[in-house]
Parts: structure tokens; C-alpha cells; sequence
């Protein structure tokens, strides 16, 4: 399976012309001096025009990373590079071994720009690429700017350096692009770089990259503003030893990878610039020789949006490259809801990400997360009213948690479904108000995905995709005998669902099914049949299910996002899990297992690339991946020792004895782990799917509570479907 990659956007090949058959002067050699005679064959040789920095259709800020391939019949003296009209061949750099010509070619109008490339003494252009700009505030494919926009320049505290970044220069959120330098000390700390030095400090620590160059440990970071977001970005470099970094000259700290940090979060994830980004200042990363990356609106506690992310990251991607030259790779890194941002990103704007590395996983914000947390939400505030006795071990079976503790933890979180419940950010006066101010902002997951979903012409709210009509809750604690049938039935009788405001209402929720066919198809529901085919995956986890007081983090994600790869692709082989105990907390590079991870994400996308053969990707991604990369468990002692298993949640399985998967409640209702079913097609109940017997009575209100049927697992959702294709615009 091949998807048009990030990059590598070759728009004409276009040929010299051949009129008779001469000899040319070849570009090798030093400049000035003649080539050997060659003969142009009867074939003409390629052109190839490539963007370097990003896609030429959507090349933002004004500028652009451009790289001329030559064949050798093509000297470069004879080569002119125009833009609209105008020359830029003297902004090019000459590789001559490598037979190419690469420039930053700047001041492109919004809009399309032609590039020409042409050879001296043919009347045709010899390859052309059309730059399509875009501007440096976007969008570029993410839809309209959703607006009210908070400004938070000065909420914005620097890393290292402290203070904030001052006003913004327009409505924008605009900040001047600032560099900064700071060191690491040899007691391990981060000082600023003392300003004017002409000399290395006495303290300063040196560090030994992963592809061994010894380097002063000093950081150039450069701060700036792209698609209303904050960006930084950090690498090695020596202000005292170097020369000032471009796309010529790599810095020696740098081992030619990035790592793009994906923060976290969602609830009040929406209106605001953003306060921080996912953070560019690791010491492990840094150390290593990696470059890091991240912005504002790649932490999901400030924008839950996956389309406004990729946008961002697609920019700061860019803004690198054009500064630094190409990179070899870039490794995703998140978790929680950076693992959003892993997961869809690839999926639905594959070759941004090249690997990534997730931990604390979900699918994606929409549904493997929102369902689980809403339904908790139901059944919680069911169980606090019921009319019917239910035992703390009854209930925890109905969600299918390890403990039960996780349903009222995680009730809050589902809030934010609600248009009010997490809108601080917007102005009270500015904010939804079903009786004052209906036609106010609304704050909430499906509103800020308004330009996917669209909007409701009753209600003018973004259509819905949210749905548990026909749901037996509760249904494989019915058949293990753990609850009683007039459990079973009071259960599904007063559930509920939730209303346009997200109040919890008696009737079941029902979804838009217009919001649904556009999740499956632009992949709001994360498909794994995208970018994620051929994008290798490590899954960490540090597990949290077990925590008494709860938590969102459970584990059966992971296995949600593995059974949806092996549906849509037939494998999971490029999808490894590493899984301990919380002693490192959540997702820190202080974990020896996680920083194992990062490193050999490195080596296998390092393997990848140096495979040249016309195989299939995935069986490439499967002879790349590193034999110290094996999937498994830490024990959970002092001295922890791996055990090289397959997390498979078999339940003789070591690893599983230690760290239990458990399930969640759509799941105990009958749904397979992918829970990628926003709505279920329907039957009538079938005592067939029943191992206790029903009276009559029973039966009959059975029937009454599900009277248009309860869900039919064996068959697809409604408007369930494939992906409409990647790099999609809205």
C-alpha cells in the first residue's frame, strides 16, 4: 500500500529537448573546468524538481526548501531557476557529487507560484513546479479559523530562559522570531547562555551524540509564531565553534533526527493560542544528538483539535527544515493526547510523522475516548440513583474496569462533550447560554470539529456523531451470572444518553449520521488503514489501570488501536508495546524502557530508509525493525527484569497476570476492543444471546426497552466505511 508521502512532492519531470544529437559539458568537477565529453542519448535526460521542506501545494510563510536533481548531461553552469519571472538561480547551492542544485526560495505571493527551471540555449523550460502559498497564520487544510482566538503571548513562560514573550503584534498572536542559546551544566542542570561570551563557561557539560560526536552541550532555540501557535525548536549547536546553522551546513551535535514532542490534555482545548508546547528542552533527547520540535496547538489541553495539530506540525516541520536542511526522519512523541495526535496525524497526513512513540494511548479524542468516558458518565450517575441494590463488585463488572473507582474519575473528563462545562477561555459574555445567549459560543469536542462535522440546520450545532442506542449494558456480566436479569433490565431502562447541551436525558443518545460517515471517511475515527499501514508504532505504557482513584489511562486502548491496524491492513507487525509499572510516572524519558524505545524507533526507521528494494512498505517496516526491539513487560520489583512476551491479553500470559488489560463497558455490552462502532446496526433480541432465562414478564420488557432493537455486533456500524483519502482539506 503507497500514499503520497510528505516531502517528496515531484510534480513534472520535464525533459531537455533534443534537437541533435551534441556533446555537453557534464557539472562535476571543480568549478570552471571541463567535463569529458558526453553524448546526450536518444532518451533526454530527467529534471526532477522536488520540495524539500514540505508539499508544494501547501507551502506556507512565503518560502520554500527546493532541490533541482541533473542528470549528468545536464551541466549546472547551464542551468537558470526562475520563480514568476523572476531569477533566483544565485540563491542555489551546488552539490556537485550529489548532481544537485538546492535553494530557499522566498517572497512567494499567496497563492500559486511557477517555478521554472531552465537549461541555457533551449527554447522550453525544462521543468517546472508549482509553489501553491499559503499564509504564515494558516489555514492551509484544517478549514476556517475557528474564532474567538485567545491570545497568549504573555501567559507563554520561556523554558530555561523564564519570562514570557510580551504582547502580540495583531490578532494573529504574532511574536518576532527570537533565538536563543542556553548550556547544560556539568552538575545537569540548564543555564542560560551568557550573553556576549567569547568563551566556552567553566561548567559547561559536553555530551556524546547517538552517532558518537563529541559536542559542547549548548542548544540554539528558536521561538516564533505559524498558524496562530507558538513553535520552538531546539538542536546542538556551538555559537563559539560553528558557523551560524543553514540548510548547507548541519550543526555536529545534530544526528540528523528530530523528535516532534506532542503535549497532552483536551478539556478547555480550544479558542486559546496556548501557553506551552509539548517541550523542547529533554536533556536524554537533546543528549543524543536529537533535534526536538513542538508548538502551542500540539498540546491537546489547549487545542483538542487532530486537524489543527497536523496543520501546526506540518508548518513547524517546515519552518526546520527551511532553517536546517532535511532531516533523515521525525519521531512523534506523546502521550495521552499527544497519542491522539500520533495516531491521526500519521493516518490522515502520513509522512509527517516518520515513526512515532505513544504512551498512555487512545485511538483518538472523538470516540475510543469519548465513548468509554461517556458511557462511565452514564453509569456512574446511574449506580448513585439506582432504585435497584447493586454491590461496588456488580458495578465494576458492568464497566468492565479493574477497579470501579475509574467511572466517577473519569465523569468529569466526559464533560468535555459539554458546549459550557470547560469554556473559560471564551468571554462570559461571548459564551453559549441555552436561554441568554443561544446563539454563543459553544466549547466542546464536536463544536470545535465543526468544519468536518458541519452543523445542524434545526439547531445550527455541529452535527453529532455520538450514539448508544440499542446498547446492552452490561450484557457479559448478565451471562457471567455477576448481575441478576432485573439488574440487567432496570440498567438499560434508565441508562439514559444525553441531549444537544450534554445534560443527561431518560431517551438514548442518537447519532448524526451525516457527522458519522464524515468521522469513518476523513478519519476522525482513527482507521489505521492511512499513514498508520506504513508508519512503525511503539506503544508504551506505564500502567495506571489499577490505580484505586481511578484513571483514563486504561489499557485496552492500546489494544483498541492494535485490532483496528490488523482490521484495515490484515497486520499489526509494524505495532510493538512496551508496558510497566508507574514508577517513572506516566510517559518520562527517566523510564530506561522508554528511552530504549525512542533509540530503537531511530535505528528502525535507520534500517528503513537504507532498504532500496521495490518490496511491499510493510514487509520493509517488519526485516527493519531491530531485533533489541521486542515487545514485553517489566516486572514489577525493585530490580525490574524484562520478560519477552506478546501483550496479547492472554490471560495465562505473565505479563497479563501482572498488568491486567480488563475491558470497558461497550465492550462487556458485546463490542469487539477496536470500539471503532459510533452507531450499531440493530436486531431484535434473540434468546440465543442470553445464558440466564428470562420470565416472560422480563422478556416482554426486555423487548419494550429495546423496542428498535438491540446492537448487532456481527455487522458494520452505520455509515461505517474506509477512509476517503489522506491529506484531505476542509
Amino acid at each position: 500500500m503507497s500514499h503520497p508521502r510528505f516531502g517528496r512532492n515531484r510534480t513534472l519531470k520535464a525533459l531537455v529537448p533534443l534537437t541533435l544529437v551534441v556533446p555537453l559539458l557534464l557539472g562535476s568537477g571543480p568549478a570552471g573546468a571541463a567535463d569529458p565529453p558526453a553524448l546526450i542519448p536518444a532518451t533526454p535526460p530527467e529534471i526532477e524538481v522536488n520540495t524539500l521542506s514540505g508539499r508544494s501545494d501547501m507551502v506556507t510563510g512565503g518560502d520554500a526548501l527546493v532541490q533541482v536533481e541533473l542528470p549528468r548531461q545536464v551541466p549546472y553552469q547551464t542551468v537558470s531557476i526562475t520563480v514568476d519571472g523572476r531569477d533566483i538561480t544565485g540563491a542555489f547551492d551546488v552539490d556537485r557529487a550529489a548532481r544537485t542544485m538546492t535553494g530557499l526560495v522566498t517572497d512567494l505571493e499567496d497563492g500559486e507560484n511557477e517555478l521554472l527551471v531552465q537549461v541555457k540555449g533551449r527554447s522550453r523550460p525544462s521543468a517546472a513546479l508549482t509553489l501553491v502559498n499559503h499564509p504564515v497564520e494558516g489555514p492551509v487544510f484544517s478549514g476556517p479559523h475557528q474564532q474567538p482566538f485567545a491570545c497568549e503571548t504573555q501567559a507563554f513562560t520561556m523554558p530555561v530562559l523564564g519570562g514570557d514573550l510580551g504582547e502580540p503584534l495583531d490578532e494573529d498572536c504574532s511574536i518576532e522570531t527570537r533565538v536563543d542559546y542556553f548550556y547544560r551544566t556539568a552538575s545537569g542542570g540548564f543555564s542560560v547562555w551568557p550573553d556576549g561570551a567569547s568563551s566556552y563557561p567553566e561548567n559547561l557539560a559536553t555530551t556524546t551524540t547517538r552517532d558518537g560526536a563529541e559536542v559542547p552541550f549548548i542548544v540554539r532555540m528558536e521561538t516564533g509564531t505559524l498558524n496562530r501557535a507558538i513553535y520552538q525548536t531546539s538542536i546542538l549547536h556551538d555559537p563559539l565553534g560553528e558557523p551560524e546553522p543553514d540548510f548547507t551546513s548541519r550543526p555536529a551535535g545534530w544526528n540528523g533526527a528530530a523528535i516532534f514532542t506532542l503535549g497532552g490534555g483536551c478539556t478547555n482545548g480550544w479558542y486559546r493560542q496556548g501557553n506551552r508546547t509539548g517541550g523542547v528542552t529533554n536533556a536524554f533527547m537533546l543528549g543524543e544528538g536529537y533535534a526536538l520540535m513542538s508548538s502551542s496547538l500540539n498540546v491537546f489541553g489547549v487545542n483538542c483539535s487532530d486537524l489543527t495539530a497536523a496543520e501546526s506540525a506540518m508548518m513547524v516541520k517546515e519552518r526546520f527544515v527551511e532553517a536546517y536542511g532535511p532531516i533523515d526522519h521525525v519521531i512523534g512523541f506523546g502521550a495521552s493526547g499527544g497519542s491522539y495526535q500520533g495516531h491521526q496525524i500519521s493516518d490522515n497526513y502520513p509522512g509527517i510523522f516518520d515513526g512515532i512513540v505513544v504512551g498512555q494511548s487512545f485511538p483518538e479524542v472523538g470516540f475510543g475516548t469519548v465513548n468509554f468516558i461517556t458511557d462511565a458518565w452514564l453509569l456512574d450517575t446511574y449506580f448513585t440513583g439506582a432504585a435497584v441494590e447493586w454491590t461496588e463488585e456488580q458495578q465494576r463488572a458492568v464497566t468492565g474496569f479493574v477497579t470501579y473507582a475509574t467511572a466517577p474519575n473519569v465523569a468529569n473528563g466526559a464533560r468535555r462533550i459539554s458546549p459550557t462545562s470547560f469554556c473559560s477561555i471564551v468571554p462570559a459574555g461571548l459564551r453559549y447560554h441555552p436561554q441568554n445567549n443561544p446563539d454563543g459560543v459553544r466549547c466542546g469536542v464536536h463544536d470545535h470539529t465543526v468544519n468536518v462535522y458541519g452543523t445542524d440546520p434545526e439547531t445550527g450545532f455541529a452535527r453529532r456523531p455520538l450514539d448508544n442506542e440499542g446498547i446492552q449494558y452490561g450484557l457479559a456480566a448478565l451471562n457471567d451470572g455477576v448481575i441478576s436479569v432485573e439488574q440487567f433490565l432496570d440498567l438499560n431502562e434508565h441508562v439514559g444518553g444525553f441531549d444537544n447541551d450534554a445534560n443527561i436525558r431518560a431517551e438514548r443518545t442518537v447519532a448524526d449520521l451525516d457527522a458519522a460517515r464524515a468521522a469513518y471517511q476523513t478519519g476522525r475515527l482513527t482507521n489505521g488503514g492511512g499513514g498508520l499501514a506504513e508508519t512503525p508504532i511503539i506503544d508504551y505504557r506505564a500502567y495506571q489501570d489499577e490505580i484505586p482513584t481511578g484513571d483514563i489511562h486504561v489499557r485496552y486502548h492500546t489494544f483498541s488501536m492494535r485490532e483496528r491496524l490488523e482490521k484495515a491492513n490484515g497486520t499489526a507487525v509494524n505495532h510493538v508495546s512496551l508496558l510497566e509499572d508507574r514508577r517513572y510516572g506516566g510517559f518520562s524519558t527517566n523510564s530506561p524502557l522508554l528511552r530504549h524505545g525512542v533509540t530503537q524507533m531511530d535505528t528502525w526507521l535507520r534500517n528503513l530508509a537504507a532498504d532500496h528494494s521495490d518490496r511491499d512498505q510493510i514487509d520493509k517496516i517488519a526485516d527493519a525493525r531491530p531485533a533489541e526491539l521486542i515487545e514485553g513487560c517489566n516486572t514489577r520489583d525493585n530490580d525490574p527484569m524484562f520478560i519477552a512476551q506478546d501483550l496479547n491479553r492472554d490471560p495465562a500470559s505473565e505479563c497479563e497476570q501482572l498488568y491486567p488489560s480488563a475491558s470497558f463497558p461497550r465492550e462487556v455490552a458485546g463490542e469487539s476492543v477496536a470500539a471503532d462502532i459510533i452507531k450499531c446496526q440493530r436486531k431484535d433480541p434473540d434468546p440465543a444471546d442470553y445464558d440466564v432465562d428470562f420470565t416472560d414478564e422480563q422478556w416482554d420488557r426486555l423487548q419494550a426497552i429495546f423496542a428498535d432493537g438491540v446492537c448487532d455486533y456481527s455487522k458494520p456500524g452505520f455509515e461505517q466505511q474506509g477512509l476517503a483519502g489522506t491529506w484531505l482539506r476542509h
